[in-house]
Parts: C-alpha cells; sequence; structure tokens
C-alpha cells in the first residue's frame, strides 16, 4: 500500500473543497433559478387567471347589451323611430367591440400555435386605413374624439398607392393601435393617423393627447395579459392582447414598432413595415368593406 505524504494530503484535501464549493456554487445557482422561473410562472399563471376573467366580462357584457336592447326595440312604439335608431347604433357599437375583441383572441391563439404566415397581396393603403377610421366612427364620436387623417404619401399612385403586405394583418394591427390612442384619449381631443413612405417601407403612427405611458409601462406593453390600469374611456380596460398581438404580426411581417410618450401629454405609436418581396397576383380588397364582414377569414 503506498502510503500518502502529507503534502500529498493536504493538497487532495484543498482540492475536495475546493470541488465542494465549486459543487455548492453551481447548486445555489441552479437553485436561484429554479426560483425565478418558479416566480414567472406563478406570475404567468396569474395573468393568465386575470385575462380569463376580464376576456370573460368582455364577451358577456356586450352579449347582454345586445340581448336588452334587441328586446327594448321590440317594445318600442313605431312612431317613436328616433329611439328604434339610438338603440340600433348601441347594438352595433357592442357587436363591433364582440367582434374586434374575438378577432384578438383568435389571432392570439394562432400566434401561441406558430400558424400565422404571411399571405402577400397588393394592398390599397389609403383606402385601408380609412376602412379603420371608419369601423371606429362611432366609438370616437360617443368619446367626442376627433380622428384626423394625415396622408402624407405623394409619388406613385399617389391616392391609389399600393404596398404588398398582408392586408388582414396590417388592418389588426393598426385597429389594435387606434384602439388603444382611443383608450387613452381625454373627452373632447383628437387622434392623428399619418401615413408616409420611405423607400421600400411604410411607415404610420398614431397619436394621441391623452394620459401617457410611464416609462415602466412603456417597457412592459407589449407583453401579453399587461393591462395598464390608466384607460379612461373604457368601461373594460382591455384584456392586454391588442398591442402583444400588434408586436407579433408586425415581426411576421419583418417589422418594428417604437413608442414615444411622456406622462400627461399623450404617446405616439410609431410602426415600420418593409414591403414583401413576394410576387404576387391580383389585389387585396379595396378596404371600401365594412371592417369585419363576414366573408373576412382569421388569417
Amino acid at each position: 500500500m503506498t502510503r500518502i505524504s502529507d503534502k500529498q494530503l493536504l493538497k487532495e484535501l484543498k482540492d475536495r473543497l475546493n470541488d465542494r464549493e465549486k459543487y455548492e456554487r453551481e447548486i445555489n445557482a441552479l437553485t436561484q433559478e429554479l426560483q425565478e422561473v418558479t416566480q414567472r410562472y406563478k406570475e404567468s399563471e396569474s395573468l393568465k387567471s386575470h385575462f380569463i376573467s376580464n376576456i370573460s366580462n368582455e364577451i358577456v357584457n356586450p352579449f347582454t347589451s345586445i340581448l336588452g336592447l334587441s328586446k327594448a326595440i321590440l317594445s318600442v312604439e313605431k312612431q317613436d323611430w328616433k329611439k328604434v335608431v339610438s338603440m340600433v347604433a348601441l347594438i352595433h357599437s357592442e357587436a363591433f367591440n364582440l367582434d374586434f375583441q374575438l378577432r384578438n383572441i383568435f389571432v392570439a391563439a394562432k400566434i401561441e400555435a406558430g400558424e400565422v404566415v404571411p399571405n402577400i397581396a397588393k394592398v390599397n393603403i389609403r383606402n385601408l386605413i380609412q376602412t379603420i377610421i371608419d369601423s371606429f366612427s362611432l366609438v370616437a364620436r360617443k368619446m367626442a374624439i376627433e380622428i384626423v387623417f394625415n396622408y402624407n404619401i405623394e409619388y406613385g399612385f399617389g391616392k391609389n398607392f399600393y404596398f404588398k403586405t398582408d392586408s388582414e394583418k396590417l388592418k389588426l394591427i393598426l385597429s389594435n393601435m387606434l384602439n388603444n390612442a382611443l383608450k387613452y384619449s381625454y373627452k373632447d381631443s383628437k387622434v392623428i393617423i399619418s401615413v408616409t413612405a420611405e423607400d421600400d417601407n411604410l411607415v404610420i403612427s398614431v397619436q394621441d393627447f391623452g394620459t401617457g405611458i410611464s416609462e415602466k409601462n412603456q417597457k412592459i406593453i407589449f407583453e401579453r395579459f399587461k393591462r395598464l390600469d390608466s384607460g379612461i374611456n373604457s368601461i373594460n380596460r382591455g384584456h392586454g392582447l391588442g398591442l402583444s398581438i400588434s408586436k407579433a404580426l408586425l415581426d411576421v411581417l419583418g417589422g418594428s414598432i417604437e413608442i414615444d410618450s411622456r406622462k400627461g401629454e399623450g404617446s405616439t405609436f410609431t410602426v415600420g413595415i418593409p414591403e414583401a418581396k413576394n410576387v404576387v397576383e391580383g389585389f387585396s380588397g379595396d378596404g371600401s368593406d365594412l371592417f369585419f364582414d363576414g366573408d373576412d377569414e382569421i388569417f
């Protein structure tokens, strides 16, 4: 049996002690990482729980309003047509809101499943944006907010400027931006939509003069299920999907989104979308149809 010298024994003990300290550091690091993952999981589950509660209200409340108003119409005297018109307008508003929220939910599910791909066509940008504005006109009028459309594309076909992109995805991206701007705007203010084309890029900004967004919230506003609590023009504050969906769809289109906001002064969201290089045939809808009609496919 070989005898180990004292020096060798000390070295062996020192090496083992160093190995133990190394393993302890690794275990501590893994433990810390596991705790962080567990915390994120708990937060995610909590956010999903709040989301389900919020979205349930956003689906149930419009249905309840539509059913109640429809029943009320049946009892209105024939000569009181103005009351009927008012009720029909409210039904349209509730139905539009319900359809809009369901669109976001369905698209969010497709994004989660990785089933969203570009469907490229030549899109009449001016008509598409005007269609979105028209779709939100009742909402804006109810809030006493003016929507201003600044179309700054002068080259090409001018007002009939066509851009190769996915019309349905662009429509939902901009609709979520406009809905967000209206939600955080003050009464008797305005929202400005500006459009320019730079080289092969389409640049669209949506500016409001409302509550603004703090720097802290600007860091999380594009995360799923994150809602800000300062919406001033909505009974339901939202489900926290709209802007995250816009960001995800922009990623599919190779685009980007930026925010410039000051608390108490308002916000400007700007998207940049490169023109698709795909060879396409034909044109998308010119935007003259209703925002969500029965023929639209949900991606």
